[in-house]
Order: C-alpha cells, then sequence, then structure tokens
C-alpha cells in the first residue's frame, strides 16, 4: 500500500513500502520516458515505479534500467540534484548509460563504444576521470550516509568530502570533479547504472568491496530486492584500489 502524505510544490507525496518517497513527477516522467523507448526498441524496461507497482518483466541478456527521478527527497525539498536516468546492461555490465539534470539542463552520456560527454547549454564537454596521486576527494549521499561509510572514509586520505544526492556523484568523478565514491547503504539498480556506465566510460571503475567488478541483473534475493544492489566503491582512478584501505574483506 502506498499512502499520501504531503502535498507541496512538488505535488502530491507518497511513501512505498520501503518508506522511499515518490510524486507526481516521477510517476508523469517515467510514463514519458517508457512510452519514448518502448516505441523505438524491444528490449524489456526494468523501471522503478513499474517495478514498485509490481510490473516486472523477464529480462535477458540486454534490457534498459530507468529511474525517472533519482533523488526524489532532493526534488521534494527543491534541491537541483535530482536526475533522470537511462541505461542498458548487457550481460551484467553497463553498455550505456545517460544521466539528465532537469534543473540545470545538462545531460552526461557514454558506454561501450560511445565517448563519455556532458552537454551543458552549447558546450560539447569531453569527459575523463582524473589520476589521484594524493589525498582523494569524496562523494558521499547527502541523504543516505551510513556509519559504515563514516567510518570507512575517516581511516582514508581524504582532502574534501562532498555530499550531494542521485547519480550525480558518479558523473562528477567522471567529470574528474572527485575521486571516490563509497557506497555501504541500499541502493537499487536504476539509481546507480546509468551513472557507472558514464563513469567506466570516462577511465573509471565501480566494484564490490572486496574488488569484484560490481554487475547488474536480476538477484536471487525475495521479491522486494531482486533489483537491489550490493555495496560497493566507485573510483575515477582504479590505481585508488591499490590502496591501503580501500577494499575490504568480505
Amino acid at each position: 500500500m502506498e499512502a499520501i502524505v504531503e502535498l507541496g510544490a512538488s505535488g502530491e507525496v507518497e511513501f512505498k513500502d520501503d518508506e522511499s518517497p515518490v510524486t507526481r513527477a516521477d510517476r508523469a516522467a517515467e510514463q514519458a520516458i517508457t512510452a519514448i523507448l518502448e516505441a523505438r526498441y524491444t528490449l524489456p524496461i526494468i523501471a522503478e515505479e513499474r517495478f514498485s507497482d509490481g510490473r516486472v518483466p523477464e529480462v535477458g541478456d540486454v534490457f534498459f534500467l530507468v529511474d525517472p527521478l533519482d533523488g526524489t527527497k532532493s526534488y521534494i525539498a527543491g534541491k537541483p540534484d535530482y536526475t533522470v536516468n537511462i541505461a542498458v546492461i548487457e550481460r551484467g555490465f553497463p553498455i550505456f548509460g545517460c544521466v539528465g539534470v532537469p534543473e540545470t539542463g545538462e545531460v552526461y552520456y557514454g558506454g561501450l563504444g560511445l565517448a563519455p560527454t556532458l552537454e551543458r547549454g552549447d558546450e560539447t564537454i569531453a569527459l575523463a576521470a582524473s589520476p589521484a596521486p594524493g589525498p582523494m576527494r569524496a562523494l558521499v549521499s547527502r541523504n543516505h550516509l551510513s556509519s559504515t561509510t563514516k567510518d570507512y572514509l575517516d581511516a582514508l586520505d581524504i582532502s574534501g568530502t562532498i555530499a550531494i544526492g542521485s547519480s550525480l556523484k558518479f558523473c562528477l568523478i567522471a567529470e574528474g570533479r572527485g575521486d571516490l565514491y563509497p557506497r555501504f547503504s541500499r541502493t537499487m539498480q536504476w539509481d546507480t547504472a546509468a551513472g557507472d556506465a558514464i563513469l567506466r566510460a570516462a577511465g573509471g571503475l565501480t566494484v564490490t568491496p572486496s574488488g569484484e567488478t560490481f554487475v547488474y541483473g536480476r538477484t536471487r534475493q525475495r521479491l522486494e530486492d531482486i533489483y537491489a544492489n550490493g555495496f560497493f566503491i566507485a573510483v575515477g582512478d582504479p590505481a585508488i584500489l591499490e590502496r591501503p584501505g580501500i577494499l575490504r574483506s568480505t
């Protein structure tokens, strides 16, 4: 069951069974995005609000992951860092990602065979993650920063921390504006796949805490978690993974 709990500038706000918020904008954006994708492609679509409503298609080796409004809490609060995420997954790997930032009009995209790019107004900017020979610039979730993540960062050589919502954390690393994004709290695959694809195209990498390549696809967890992520560490410079304390045994 979902219950309407608030009516504000963003329209009706509801809470799902997992206590995450959803607004009219989430649903309207998803309807528009999926209509366009279905008119052009035959790939199955795993989309956040459809999933919440129990519409979960069977997928093969290739499928879409769609988050129509990532960072709903930022959107409700009037902050500008919410995004729209579209990704293509092939055999567990994000081969294409597009992240739009409605408040600024910026669009990040990239993937396998597609150069990572930021379109900002009339500019088209090639993206490349930065080498990180010294202290690292960390990105963390503004609304979901766990004590485990805090303890992890406290033990590392960090020059500064940026707290921001949504998949923009991946994009900022791909843009060379950050180095490390550890996530030791719950996320769903549609939250991360598009930004992850862009980061990988820009030379970065996302791995499990023990260092294995991070993959996507249906899990063997209970129904509501079949597209949940495990914990991960995203880096702009893969050499970061060789530093003491970055990887953790599981």
